[in-house]
């Protein structure tokens, strides 16, 4: 081989060398940096594990995205510490209500009755018969709106009122007959029905507001 020759193939050698050199200290530049990132990523999050997970995943725009969303979850956590109770709402009530006695047999008086104030009725009805007739029964005149609408709705205190049952008259005996207890002129007399009525209320309810909160809550009384 000649001197010529020989030169060039040194030249050629030598840069396939060159380039194996160069190659090689990249290589290793490059694995140091990623050794010393991985390495400060441990260091600064050895107590969180989504952050030696991240470590662990080589830069790129998703690892990124998951150490922003990490970082937003810290900031939220924190802030939620931070929350403090300052009160309770307040549940509303509803005022007491007091209501008759309901059950037959009851002692009703008008401090646990609920009364029903109305105006006297007008002379010369039967109306008037009934209201007149409360205080011989021991019964007071507050009791009389309660009276009222116990009858106006059994009655409408006509004294020849019928119902399908056997009903009869403004109290609604049943049987009618048994208002002959208190007169004999029973089918059309008013006042022997009103007063046959009171009695029958004040034996089973104790008083007319008691009768009434029995028709509210059973229809009947």
């Amino acid at each position: 081989m000649s001197q010529h020759r020989r030169r060039a193939k040194a030249k050629r050698q030598g840069r396939r060398g060159g380039s194996f050199l160069l190659v090689t200290t990249i290589t290793v530049v490059l694995a140091v940096a990623a050794g010393v990132l991985v390495e400060l990523r441990l260091n600064n999050r050895t107590n969180d594990p989504a952050a030696m997970a991240l470590a662990g995943i080589p830069d790129s725009h998703s690892a990124a995205l998951l150490e922003a969303a990490r970082q937003t979850m810290i900031l939220e956590d924190s802030a939620s510490k931070t929350l403090s109770l300052i009160g309770t709402p307040e549940r509303a009530t509803s005022p007491a209500i007091s209501l008759p006695s309901t059950s037959p047999g009851s002692a009703g008086s008008a401090g646990t009755d609920v009364v029903v104030n109305m105006p006297p009725p007008n002379p010369g009805t039967a109306q008037s018969i009934g209201f007149n007739m409360l205080a011989s029964f021991g019964f007071a005149s507050s009791q009389w709106g309660c009276l009222d609408n116990l009858w106006n709705r059994e009655s409408g205190w006509r004294y020849n009122a019928e119902n399908a049952s056997g009903a009869y008259g403004i109290p609604q005996a049943l049987p009618g007959s048994k208002m002959a207890s208190a007169g004999s002129d029973w089918l059309t007399n008013p006042s022997t029905q009103i007063k046959w009525g009171l009695g029958y209320i004040k034996s089973i309810y104790a008083t007319p507001c008691g009768a009434w909160g029995h028709e509210e809550a059973d229809g009947w009384y």
